[in-house]
């Protein structure tokens, strides 16, 4: 068995490959096997693993499972003590993994980690999709140590401190893999989006923790499948993260939290449509909100197995506030200042 293997999952992205690979293998071969899962691309990307690429072991797929299921299909194939899933556009960095490894071999009470995230447009700023680790308020709005909703900080060493965190960003995510097949891997049924957040919530419910560790840090480019305006990415943030809370919220706040959320996608919606003129975006929600609907009862078996193993009632790094009520009443707009 392998120690570390590295799994980056690509799908038609030859360009992301050629630009960001070369830094992965120079600063990982020494610690980590990489790997490329190819998610049935129809570019060029396999022809540039097998010319340019020959150290980087490769998995084909025959059609393309989207993140969640591919990571599964691709991860179902790698026998390793520690699984490390990067996306194709990040940059890492000289001695990135020796951190990461060190504290997950002291540290067995730990299940995953993540190394802090930074831009790789602008290496003073942290990157959207993760920062420096990641929580959930009490309606299940995601932030991070750096960013909250669009509001991205400088990093100034603010946040250069190990943190118990809800979730690590699936952009750079290093999981135990008996952890990650005990909670059921990634759900496949997501595609993509929030997938990482309810398998790190699944995992906290088990009485796993998740770290953040700056001293390793990353350069991430993001948006690179489906760019932030796009309404299919809309589409599943609103619908997976509604799933998500579903299967993951305690028996007491389920009821609550979800006559909140109606409110609160449907205001959403609106303010999509009459203040940005957004339409794609105002119909995505309400096509959220149906399709949620309509496969809600294909996740009560999930619901009931993940409740029976809750260690706790309460996830400390689910926050009791509302992070709406921060961010847009209270003027808090940094990590720093949410109580």
């Amino acid at each position: 068995m392998e120690k570390l293997a590295i799994v980056i999952l690509n799908w038609n992205g030859a360009q992301m490959l050629k630009t960001y690979l070369p830094s992965v293998l120079h600063y990982s071969r020494d610690e980590a096997t990489v790997y490329v899962a190819d998610n049935a691309s129809t570019d060029d990307s396999l022809a540039l693993l097998k010319d340019s690429f020959p150290e980087c072991k490769l998995i084909t797929l025959e059609k393309n499972w989207g993140f969640a299921e591919g990571y599964n299909k691709a991860l179902s194939q790698i026998e390793a003590e520690y699984y490390l899933l990067l996306n194709s556009d990040i940059e890492v960095t000289h001695h990135w993994l020796t951190p990461l490894i060190e504290y997950m071999d002291s540290h067995e009470e730990v299940a995953a980690c993540q190394p802090k995230l930074l831009s790789a447009a602008d290496h003073d700023c942290y990157e959207y999709a993760g920062a420096s680790g990641g929580f959930l308020d009490r309606f299940g709005y995601p932030f991070c140590r750096g960013r909250i909703f669009d509001t991205v900080e400088e990093d100034n060493g603010q946040y250069d401190y190990r943190a118990e965190i809800l979730w690590a960003t699936g952009a750079a995510l290093m999981i135990r893999s008996k952890d990650y097949w005990d909670a059921g891997g990634l759900d496949g049924r997501f595609f993509a989006h929030n997938e990482e957040i309810d398998l790190c919530w699944r995992l906290r419910i088990k009485g796993r923790k998740i770290v953040c560790l700056p001293e390793s840090f990353v350069y991430h480019v993001g948006g690179g499948t489906l760019p932030k305006s796009n309404p299919m990415k809309t589409f599943l943030n609103f619908r997976n993260n509604l799933t998500m809370l579903y299967k993951c919220l305690p028996e007491s706040e389920l009821g609550p939290v979800m006559r909140w959320r109606w409110l609160l996608d449907y205001v959403a919606a609106w303010e999509m449509l009459l203040l940005k003129k957004n339409v794609g975006d105002f119909k995505a929600v309400y096509r959220a909100r149906r399709a949620f609907k309509r496969w809600q009862k294909d996740f009560e078996a999930d619901r009931k197995a993940i409740q029976a193993s809750r260690k706790a009632e309460k996830i400390p790094e689910q926050r009791r506030f509302s992070l709406l009520w921060q961010y847009y009443v209270k003027g808090r707009k940094t990590f720093a200042e949410l109580p």
